[in-house]
């Protein structure tokens, strides 16, 4: 048991959420080392309907993209959009039916179930873990395939060292523990291989009196951006044109003094403060329409109908 947490959450755009543990109400989370609940849903939750942005639209803000890494401008750009759905549970029972690393309620206002680690501090030592690339497990050889892939070793790549960068604004003696290693996460029904890097660095002894301004410096999290950073987040306003929010934020524990945990906020569903509505096929069930946010890294060796449909397919529950 960790004593004297402290919970934080800070969006997008950087404003910042903090509140003793002991004192949160209608937020829930979990992580690996604690959690603030112990209660189960079994209901089987599922996303009954999806309608995602038209494709013109996606096109637009791609063809765009492609321009703006010919000038130069960027690199790599994570491209998200908003996708309507239809499920089964409301918000709350989402969150306790889902398995994930990270996962979080927060005031009937969104929940995650979140595979990404942000950053973890333990001690004076803080590192982070960026995940960049997935593929269905169930494909032959798919770990090799996603592995020697050229356009996803070139967009984990980028991220690797965007995030060497980003730990060496507020620490020294960077190192990259382990690169492009695989880890199985669930998507609804299937299973997932990741691909994932641990970075490394050391803090300053007293990194804890100013955490939350280390920890933004930080942000938005280089995962879910792009590179070079400051630009790329220009371009992906100018793209995509609608309130990221929460989503692709993130949030986190801490004690203040030798431990931090936090992750960042994909695989998110938003309420969008409609009222439940009925399927006339589900007349004894409660239908819920949320927003469902997803996305992906857009290189110059991206195709459009490849990353639109990643796009659609992260669009899931894990149960």
């Amino acid at each position: 048991m960790i004593k004297n947490l402290k919970f934080f959450l800070i969006d997008f755009d950087g404003n910042s959420y903090i509140e003793e543990v002991d004192k949160l109400k209608e937020v829930y989370f979990s992580f690996p080392s604690f959690s603030n609940h112990n209660f189960k849903n079994n209901k089987k939750c599922k996303i009954l309907n999806k309608k995602p942005i038209p494709f013109k639209r996606y096109q637009n803000a791609f063809e765009f993209i492609i321009e703006e890494i010919k000038k130069g401008n960027t690199y790599l750009l994570n491209l998200t959009f908003p996708t309507k759905i239809e499920t089964n549970c409301d918000l709350l029972e989402i969150f306790s039916s889902s398995n994930a690393q990270f996962k979080l309620y927060f005031k009937n206002k969104f929940v995650c179930f979140s595979p990404e680690r942000f950053v973890k501090i333990q001690n004076n030592k803080i590192s982070t873990y960026p995940m960049k690339g997935t593929i269905d497990a169930s494909i032959p050889n798919a770990k090799e395939k996603i592995l020697s892939n050229i356009k996803e070793m070139a967009e984990h790549t980028m991220v690797v060292d965007l995030l060497r960068n980003d730990l060496g604004i507020i620490g020294y003696n960077v190192k990259v523990n382990k690169f492009r290693f695989i880890d199985k996460i669930k998507a609804g029904d299937k299973e997932l291989l990741q691909v994932s890097s641990e970075i490394e660095a050391t803090l300053p002894n007293n990194w804890h009196y100013n955490w939350l301004e280390l920890i933004k410096q930080m942000l938005p999290a280089g995962s879910i951006t792009g590179t070079p950073k400051k630009k790329t987040v220009e371009i992906i306003k100018k793209a995509e044109n609608y309130e990221r929010g929460f989503y692709t934020g993130i949030f986190g524990i801490t004690d203040e003094k030798t431990f931090l945990d936090s992750a960042v906020i994909i695989r998110y569903i938003e309420n969008p403060n409609n009222t439940p509505s009925q399927l006339h096929h589900l007349s004894t069930s409660q239908v819920y329409n949320y927003i469902y946010k997803s996305g992906g890294g857009i290189t110059i060796d991206s195709n459009i109908k490849d990353e639109y449909d990643e796009l659609i397919k992260k669009v899931y529950i894990p149960n």
